[in-house]
């Protein structure tokens, strides 16, 4: 298991009341009324998913720049699944990554580095299933 050894950021997010209830974050930037998956409303999925996809359109744009490739008009969707699995539920994701300025083959290489170094495809790897593509965009 790989430790934090040097902390650059902490923050903390409460829920109540499950997925019918309501989650807020310390700072106050995440107010947010929960709902069931199909009702219109976030839910854990919904915000794993945000906060997914975010983390490794960063992740991409890092690796990206150690080999002078822009990717900064990247876009990165992760696609999040909630289901039944042998132990109970779980889920699954599919990333995507659409790169303008490079051809797929050099997009499929950056996802695949961006992946090594994502901070929550690292807590995901050997949890969940994790399939990552890229695309010229």
């Amino acid at each position: 298991m790989e430790q934090v050894n040097k902390v650059a950021y902490t923050i903390a997010a409460t829920a109540k009341g499950g997925r019918g209830g309501r989650t807020t974050s310390e700072d106050g930037s995440v107010d947010v009324e929960l709902g069931k998956p199909g009702s219109k409303k976030a839910n854990p999925e919904t915000l794993f998913a945000a906060g997914y996809a975010a983390c490794f359109n960063g992740a991409l744009n890092m690796v990206a720049s150690q080999e002078d490739v822009d990717t900064t008009e990247s876009q990165v969707t992760a696609d999040v699944t909630f289901g039944e699995t042998d132990s109970g539920f779980g889920l699954a994701v599919d990333i995507v990554a659409l790169i303008p300025g490079v051809d797929d083959a050099q997009a499929q290489e950056l996802v695949e580095k961006a992946h090594q170094a994502c901070p929550y495809s690292k807590a995901t790897r050997g949890n969940i299933e994790v399939t990552v593509s890229g695309k010229a965009a």
